[in-house]
C-alpha cells in the first residue's frame, strides 16, 4: 500500500512540473534535500538549499518553459525510511526558441518518511546541450550560463 501511495504522489509531482508549478516539488524537499542533474551545463550541478533548488526550477521554466514528462515507469522500494523511487519518463519541449525538442531519462528519488532527500536527474545531456547551445540568443545567454551548483563535483561523495 505505501508503494502505490509513494508512486501516485510522484505522478502529482511531475503533474504539478507539467503545470509550470515547482511548490509542492520543492515543498517535498527535507531542508538539506540534495538535488542532482547530470553533465555540463547551465541545468546541471547540485543544490543542496531551498534558494538554490528553486532557482533551478525558476531556470527550467525560463529555458524549457512548456516542458512536460509523460511518465513510463515507477519502481519504488524499501521502506517509508529509506524508501528509492526510480521514475522512466519521456519529456517535450519548446525551449525558448519555439522549436519542438525531446529527450527520455530517469529520476531517482531518495525518501525519507514522505520527504526527499535526494533527486538525481539523469537525461540525454547531448540533446540538453544541443538545445542550450541553441537558444543562446533567445534565452539572452541564460541557457549558457553556468550552472547552480552549491556543492561541485558529481557524482555526489
Amino acid at each position: 500500500m505505501y508503494h502505490t501511495i509513494v508512486r501516485r504522489r510522484i505522478r502529482s509531482l511531475f503533474d504539478a512540473v507539467n503545470r509550470g508549478d515547482a511548490r509542492p516539488v520543492l515543498d517535498t524537499f527535507t531542508p538539506d534535500g540534495e538535488h542532482v542533474f547530470n553533465g555540463a551545463h547551465a541545468m546541471s550541478g547540485r543544490r543542496v538549499t531551498a534558494q538554490g533548488r528553486a532557482d533551478w526550477y525558476a531556470r527550467l521554466f525560463r529555458l524549457l518553459p512548456d516542458i512536460r514528462f509523460i511518465l513510463h515507469r515507477i519502481d519504488v522500494a524499501g521502506p517509508p525510511w529509506a524508501t528509492i523511487a526510480v521514475v522512466e519518463w519521456s519529456e517535450t519541449n519548446s525551449a525558448t526558441d519555439g522549436i519542438r525538442t525531446g529527450a527520455a531519462g530517469v529520476h531517482v528519488v531518495h525518501l525519507k518518511w514522505g520527504r526527499m532527500t535526494r533527486l538525481l536527474i539523469l537525461t540525454d545531456t547531448a540533446a540538453l546541450q544541443a538545445t542550450l547551445s541553441r537558444t543562446a540568443e533567445t534565452s539572452r545567454g541564460e541557457s549558457l550560463a553556468p550552472p547552480i551548483d552549491e556543492r561541485p563535483g558529481w557524482p555526489a561523495p
